[in-house]
C-alpha cells in the first residue's frame, strides 16, 4: 500500500488505494488457490491472463504536495495536493498525476483543484546545476520541453461510482469546467485564420469506476501534447499505446 494511501479508515484513502491497486494490477498465485472454490480460481486465472499492470509500489506516491508558494516540506496554504503521482518510465509513463473522487464532491471543488495545479507549474525554483526550472523538474525526471513544458504533465481523474453523483455527470461538469486548463487558445488576427498555441495547457483524462486504464491507456494520455478530456466507462480500451 503506498505511503499515506490508507492512514484512516475514510472512504477516500481507501478510494486512493483501490485505484493504485487496479493500475499496478498484481498478479495472484495459483499455487495458493488450488483449495479455493472453482470461482475464485477461474477470477484468479483471469487476473493472471490479464495485460500487465504499470509498475510497482514504489512507482506511486500519494497525498503530494504542489506548492503554490513555499518549499516541497512546507507549502503554502491554498497548495494543491496530489492524490497520486505515477512514475514508470520504464512502462512509457514517465510522470502522471492522478485524482481519485467518490463521487461525493461537487464538480466546481474538483476542477478548482486544478487551478491550483496551474499555479504551481508557474512556479520555478533554483536547481542543483544553479538553473531556475519549473519547480516540478527539480523533483521528477520527464522528457524535454516540446512534451512537457509547452503543454504541462498530464494528469487523470478517476471517478468511483460510490456517492450519489453521477459519475458520467461528474465527468461531464468537470470538463467544462476545466476547459482553460486543458484547451489551447485560438490566436488569430481574424476569425477565419489563426492556429491553437497549446502553451500551458494541462492534459487530462477521466475515467469512471476503478476499472481504469490499461498500461497502454495511460501511457498514451502521457504523450498526447493536446488531448480532449476522454470519458471512459469501463476501462480505458479506445487508445492504444503508441
Amino acid at each position: 500500500m503506498p505511503k499515506s494511501a490508507g492512514r484512516s479508515g475514510a472512504a477516500h484513502p481507501m478510494t486512493v488505494n483501490e485505484t493504485v491497486i487496479a493500475l499496478i494490477r498484481p498478479k495472484p498465485d495459483l499455487d495458493q488457490l488450488t483449495e479455493q472454490p472453482a470461482e475464485a480460481q477461474a477470477a484468479a486465472r483471469a487476473a493472471v491472463d490479464a495485460s500487465d499492470g504499470i509498475g510497482t509500489l514504489t512507482s506511486y506516491a500519494t497525498e503530494v504536495a504542489f506548492p503554490v508558494k513555499g518549499t516541497w516540506k512546507n507549502p503554502a496554504i491554498g497548495s494543491a495536493r496530489a492524490d497520486v503521482v505515477l512514475t514508470a518510465p520504464e512502462a512509457g509513463l514517465p510522470l502522471l498525476f492522478i485524482e481519485a473522487d467518490n463521487c461525493t464532491e461537487g464538480a466546481a471543488l474538483i476542477a478548482a483543484k486544478f487551478d491550483k495545479y496551474a499555479r504551481f507549474f508557474k512556479q520555478k525554483e533554483k536547481d542543483a546545476d544553479g538553473i531556475d526550472k519549473p519547480m516540478w523538474r527539480t523533483r521528477w525526471s520527464a522528457p524535454g520541453c516540446d512534451e512537457y513544458e509547452r503543454v504541462h504533465p498530464p494528469a487523470l481523474l478517476v471517478f468511483h461510482q460510490v456517492g450519489k453523483r453521477s459519475a458520467k455527470s461528474q465527468i461531464a461538469k468537470v470538463a467544462d469546467l476545466n476547459r482553460p486548463h486543458r484547451q489551447g487558445r485560438w490566436q488569430s488576427q481574424a476569425p477565419e485564420h489563426g492556429r491553437i498555441a497549446s502553451r500551458g495547457c494541462l492534459p487530462s483524462h477521466a475515467a469512471s469506476r476503478c476499472v481504469v486504464p490499461h498500461r497502454s491507456a495511460a501511457r498514451r494520455a502521457g504523450r498526447r501534447s493536446r488531448p480532449r478530456l476522454a470519458v471512459f466507462l469501463s476501462v480505458v480500451r479506445t487508445l492504444k499505446g503508441r
